[in-house]
């Protein structure tokens, strides 16, 4: 990780203890660098990480000092500090017995010209090609061949160790091979994580609108699931306070980059709060963040995961918005004994990994290759965003409405209400994975669609909206 990123996670740690405050002056960089025998620019690129964050305000000729919005935290006493590793620790809420969970498959053979899907990667840019074609190579290995079915059904060791470097360097999570699950997607990762933490006594709280998938595995547990609501900062956490104060929550679920579907981020001082009224009433978070890597305009803000949160936190990630919606490779990080129980939950439901593509990936990361191609992606997203963002003002001004997000894959529009959006949901030339009937609303994914086909929707939904008005 680099030193700059290494002084600024220094400092939201110090921040989210409580040394810091609102209000208090930093050092000023040639002091900071002088004290640390580094160069100033060093110190200048970890503050101006901290700026856009929001966890530092900055002013011509000032000191740069903590935020305003950042809440009073009360200092915690040194032998309360976590271990370097932050989930070498037991985690400090009960497991509970699971039962099985009923799913429904529906199926639609007609293929339109053009469908919008939720915000999933374009294949043509992913590194499926290198993948395969080292898939191929561990096909090949006669060591490969004996022992394909022996691997560790928490994910190979390859992998595993891959990912701790990867998410320290990249997330600045902090954690040991154990602390780590491999998934067949985050889907699996949320499925474990309920199965685990609830029952019919049991309490979760989401957002409103949340991702209909989570919320409907965490009703199948027999749980109660409390919605609060959510604004351009994200979950609203003083609701949250409130019903802390009258009921006993058990989980909070949190997407914490571009919230599914309205693609909202949740803001730092909310990210405290939330961590602060966890340690308060002793729930877990299931943090979501299937879609950090995606960001365009501004640097994506740390992991709850990766600062003091009691082992409460139960991180989810995915590698399918890099790889493609087919390669279903997930992860989990948590405290070691939860990941212990995940993988005997696991085996009722399935008994082994696809070691070759767990290795293959493993190689992948570890050579670059993976990074490279992500990159490259990266800037083919961004730049059809913005191409996005000049159609909608250009042509559908009139009839939508919506907040362009700083990152992902999809954009939140909602629909002026003499248009509704189940009539729009299946056009002959063109079909919207997932609108939402209570908000006139759909999310446009743009990643997976090149200029051609974007400037094709676009004009889809321009006729149509002529045509109805």
């Amino acid at each position: 990780m680099p030193i700059y990123r290494q002084i600024a996670i220094s400092i939201i740690n110090a921040i989210k203890n409580g040394y810091l405050k609102a209000g208090d002056q930093l050092p000023g960089s040639r002091d900071l660098a002088n004290s640390l025998n580094l160069h100033r620019k060093t110190i200048i690129a970890a503050y101006e990480e901290l700026y856009t964050q929001d966890w530092i305000s900055m002013s011509p000729r000032k000191r740069a000092t903590i935020s305003e919005s950042i809440p009073n935290l009360k200092a915690s006493k040194w032998e309360e500090f976590s271990s370097i590793n932050s989930y070498d620790i037991d985690f400090n809420l009960p497991f509970n017995q699971y039962h099985d969970v009923d799913h429904s498959v529906k199926e639609n053979t007609i293929i339109p010209d053009i469908i919008i899907d939720d915000g999933f990667p374009d294949i043509r840019l992913s590194p499926i090609s290198a993948l395969l074609k080292t898939y191929r190579s561990y096909v090949t290995r006669t060591y490969s061949i004996k022992n394909a079915n022996l691997e560790n059904p928490q994910g190979t060791l390859a992998l595993r160790e891959q990912l701790v470097n990867y998410l320290s360097e990249t997330r600045g999570l902090i954690f040991s091979k154990e602390n780590i699950l491999i998934t067949h997607g985050a889907q699996m990762s949320i499925y474990l994580s309920a199965q685990l933490l609830l029952n019919k006594k049991a309490k979760i709280v989401v957002a409103k609108p949340n991702y209909p998938k989570a919320s409907q595995t965490f009703s199948n547990t027999g749980a109660k699931v409390l919605e609060i609501g959510i604004d351009e900062k994200g979950l609203k956490t003083d609701e949250l306070e409130s019903l802390c104060k009258t009921t006993t929550i058990t989980a909070v679920y949190v997407i914490s980059h571009h919230h599914y579907p309205t693609t909202v981020t949740l803001s730092v001082d909310r990210r405290v709060h939330l961590l602060e009224l966890s340690k308060q009433y002793h729930f877990a978070i299931i943090e979501d963040d299937y879609d950090f890597d995606y960001h365009y305009t501004t640097p994506p803000y740390l992991p709850l995961a990766s600062g003091g949160h009691n082992g409460n936190v139960i991180y989810i990630g995915s590698f399918s918005k890099i790889l493609g919606p087919s390669i279903r490779i997930g992860f989990m990080v948590a405290p070691k004994n939860f990941i212990q129980q995940c993988v005997e939950l696991r085996k009722t439901i399935d008994v082994g990994n696809d070691a070759y593509m767990q290795n293959s990936l493993a190689s992948l990361i570890k050579e670059g290759e993976f990074t490279r191609y992500f990159k490259k992606a990266k800037k083919f997203y961004q730049e059809r965003l913005e191409l996005l963002d000049q159609l909608l003002k250009k042509e559908l001004n009139k009839y939508i409405s919506y907040t362009l997000p700083t990152g992902g894959m999809a954009v939140w529009i909602k629909v002026d209400k003499q248009f509704p959006i189940s009539a729009i949901q299946n056009l002959s030339k063109l079909r919207i994975k997932h609108i939402s009937k209570e908000e006139n609303a759909f999310r446009f994914g743009f990643a997976s669609l090149n200029e051609k086909e974007i400037l094709q929707a676009i004009h889809i939904l321009k006729d149509y909206f002529i045509k109805h008005q």
